[in-house]
């Protein structure tokens, strides 16, 4: 009786069709088994538990990147210098570091420059600026009406001002460089 068990066997699993029929019964079985044991009710899709989408925030609520708004315009006091006037003069200056003294070089800078930056700036070396010269003119994103972020392109790369002006008078506040 064994050996006509396996003589069975080895046929079925010799052909194609012996397998495909072992692994459709084998798939029968699991679906019968899983019927067996539910409750009759079909079950809800993974990962979402109603059919309708939930909607968590108010429609109305404007919550993108770009705002529907005209971008804000910065505000300068009557007879003050606008805020791109104030990065170009703070770039050129911060460019014309050949043949100059650390003490003469802050001095053309602070005019332009918070008194934070100025501090910050204190004891750096001139020599160290990676920029020659000023390329072109400054432009300009306003962040809101005090407070405007410039670019200044520079023979060796950008020079990204922050400028803020709480009393409608412009200057720098934070310098970041971008080697081109």
């Amino acid at each position: 009786m064994p050996r006509l068990i396996e003589r069975g066997l080895n046929g079925i699993f010799r052909s194609r069709w012996g397998v495909g029929i072992v692994i459709a019964a084998i798939i029968l079985a699991v679906v019968g088994i899983g019927r067996l044991f539910s409750d009759g009710q079909a079950s809800p899709p993974l990962g979402n538990s109603s059919p309708a989408p939930v909607i968590s925030v108010d429609p109305s609520d404007n919550d993108s990147v770009v705002s529907p708004d005209p971008p804000p315009t910065p505000k300068t006091s009557p007879g003050r210098a606008q805020p791109e006037a104030v990065a170009y003069a703070f770039a050129s200056a911060w460019v014309n570091h050949s043949d100059i003294t650390a003490k003469k070089w802050m001095s053309r800078l602070q005019p332009n420059a918070t008194k934070a930056l100025a501090d910050k700036l204190r004891g750096v070396d001139p020599t160290s600026v990676p920029a020659d010269r000023v390329i072109g003119r400054p432009t300009l994103v306003a962040v809101n009406e005090t407070m405007v972020n410039a670019t200044v392109t520079m023979d060796s790369g950008k020079l990204g001002l922050r400028l803020v002006a709480p009393e409608g008078y412009w200057l720098v506040d934070g310098i970041d460089w971008e080697p081109a």
